[in-house]
């Protein structure tokens, strides 16, 4: 496949000045050791650290003086659609990724535009998601896991390709979103597409060549383990797409690994457990085996991927200290697991934090759900169920502060779906092959039993939760928005987080939920946030721009709410950073 791609490598650095220099001068190659323990000032990982915990331990700005927060630079994208990369930042080099696969290098510390990577997409792509989640940094290169099923790498310092594989075709519907993980000599990346009925994967390329050391597949073949749990053909066209970064325990050499639904989406197409769809999964970084799993629920009908890998927290549960997994489920369950070096997951407890009326009771051994069958949609059947197919913790990130011992999570609440399958007809590569048709998705939010429009209705729910009681600590309500915000923690006792349809950018007290500071950015925030230090001085850094499934969920309540309730979100792509006034 011929790819086109295009590197504006020349160093906008004429506005730097003398009394700046220029950052990428030095640039400090990502080692194995600075990404299992990453220092205060910088953002390496996607979530901060391989362990998910999206924390930055800088405590300059602190639930004292967050009040005295107030922007320091700004940078538009030129890109529309939904920002949900977090800015990441090594040694005072910021880089983030955009819809349509931009990569940008900028002075973290004044905002100027070092160099730009931008991807020439093929005119026939056709996804459903054009975001990126951010690269991977590793030795001197970045990682970009792109639209088109690829992996380019590019010099940290310069843009310039230095080389670009396929992972997938993007033509029988594969394409890819997360952000990749670097580890062990290896970049780890996996497909999208669990819509188009593909068969799910996760992949390991080399970071110096780009050749691929290992592909592991999410759907098991014949004489796989898991394999009997599919029936006939329809193992072949799964799902159980990898869209999110994993989790690493670097110490054990396992990688975790959040799965899709299943597909086509009516669970009588494709009858059994279906594993490892709907799962967290333990993966060998050296050779991709699959050394332990959990399945949060089976032959899933709800389209409740449960993408998000779990996060690695020591937890106490019932006298008894836990290598924990900790997991907030778009089934409406936080799942507390067990990680062990060998590789299997143990079942601890499940602790429901929305509104769920689809489990009938959890197996208190193993952790396996029985349905309530007026609850389970199928072909030619229609029904209600709670939360919604978005569930009640979708693809933004929860996150952990070590300083609190709290678990995060950015839930909705009190929305559910109605939905129902046709008889599916033949697949066709690289179409929609769901089972149920696109107008009746677009158009199956409810709010649940009881709800009265007439008064503002919450719909967000920022939590806080002690993993070792399983009690909820505090809940923030966002009323009449939906809640797409990705968390972060800091040393502060803070938590920031967007995610709403007012445009802004929020600061709580970590510890107790008070709201401290607020700014109104240009767009809704779906940006995961990041912190950093350059020079003395801490920064809060995050990307607004709404769209996406964000704007999805917009436009339903828009249509579900009195009229003036539900604002317009404007577009458009803005990295903001701030800091303390008295110090940016």
């Amino acid at each position: 496949m011929l790819r086109l791609a295009t590197a504006f490598a020349a160093l906008a650095i004429g506005g730097l000045g003398a009394a700046h220099a220029n950052p990428l001068d030095n640039y400090n190659p990502v080692t194995d050791a600075r990404l299992a323990n990453p220092e205060p000032q910088n953002w390496l990982n996607w979530r901060g650290n391989y362990e998910g915990w999206g924390h930055s331990p800088l405590s300059q700005i602190n639930a004292d003086n967050v009040g005295d927060l107030v922007p320091v630079w700004s940078f538009s994208t030129g890109v529309t659609e939904g920002h949900q990369a977090p800015p990441m930042v090594n040694d005072g080099v910021m880089y983030i990724t955009t819809p349509g696969n931009q990569l940008i290098a900028l002075d973290a510390a004044k905002g100027h535009e070092l160099w730009r990577y931008v991807r020439s997409l093929p005119d026939d792509l056709f996804q459903l998601h054009p975001t990126n989640r951010g690269p991977a940094l590793y030795g001197d290169k970045l990682y970009m896991a792109t639209l088109d099923a690829g992996v380019v790498a590019l010099d940290a310092k310069t843009g310039e390709v230095v080389w670009d594989v396929a992972v997938g075709d993007y033509t029988d519907g594969y394409y890819s979103t997360l952000a990749a993980v670097a580890a062990k000599g290896k970049i780890i990346t996996g497909v999208s597409g669990g819509e188009f009925g593909i068969r799910g994967y996760i992949v390991a390329l080399d970071a110096e060549t780009g050749e691929e050391a290992w592909r592991t597949y999410t759907i098991p073949a014949p004489g796989e383990p898991g394999h009997e749990t599919w029936q006939g053909e329809s193992w072949k066209t799964g799902g159980g797409s990898v869209w999110m970064a994993p989790n690493y325990d670097a110490e054990a050499g396992l990688l975790y690994v959040g799965t899709g639904n299943g597909g086509p989406w009516m669970p009588d197409t494709r009858p059994g457990d279906n594993l490892y769809t709907t799962s967290v999964i333990a993966v060998d970084i050296e050779t991709g085996e699959i050394k332990g799993h959990h399945q949060y629920h089976w032959n899933d009908a709800w389209d409740w991927d449960e993408v998000s890998a779990p996060l690695l927290m020591d937890i106490e549960r019932d006298g008894k200290q836990v290598k924990g997994l900790v997991h907030a489920g778009r089934n409406g369950y936080i799942w507390s697991m067990e990680r062990t070096a060998e590789g299997p997951i143990n079942f601890v407890a499940a602790d429901k934090f929305v509104r769920q009326d689809v489990f009938e009771s959890i197996d208190p051994e193993t952790g396996r759900p029985s349905y309530v069958e007026a609850k389970t949609p199928g072909t030619n059947k229609t029904v209600t169920f709670c939360p919604s197919l978005w569930g009640g913790k979708d693809w933004p990130t929860e996150a952990y502060s070590p300083d609190t011992g709290l678990f995060y999570i950015p839930a909705h609440e009190n929305l559910c779906s109605e939905l129902g399958g046709v008889p599916m007809e033949e697949r066709e590569p690289g179409e929609l092959y769901i089972g149920i048709p696109i107008d009746v998705i677009l158009s199956s939010l409810r709010f649940a039993e009881g709800i009265d429009t007439s008064k503002p209705v919450p719909i967000g729910k920022l939590q806080a939760w002690d993993m070792n009681t399983g009690e909820k600590k505090w809940e923030h309500s966002f009323n009449d928005t939906p809640f797409w915000g990705p968390l972060m923690t800091t040393g502060g006792n803070l938590l920031f987080t967007g995610g709403t349809n007012d445009r802004m950018f929020r600061a709580f007290n970590a510890s107790t939920g008070d709201m401290l500071w607020e700014y109104p950015t240009n767009s809704g925030v779906t940006g995961a946030p990041s912190s950093f230090e350059v020079d003395g001085v801490q920064y809060i850094a995050v990307q607004s721009g709404w769209g996406v499934d964000a704007e999805r969920m917009q436009g339903l309540l828009k249509g579900m709410l009195p009229e003036g309730r539900v604002p317009n979100v404007p577009q458009g792509g803005v990295v903001w950073v701030f800091a303390l006034k008295d110090r940016g």
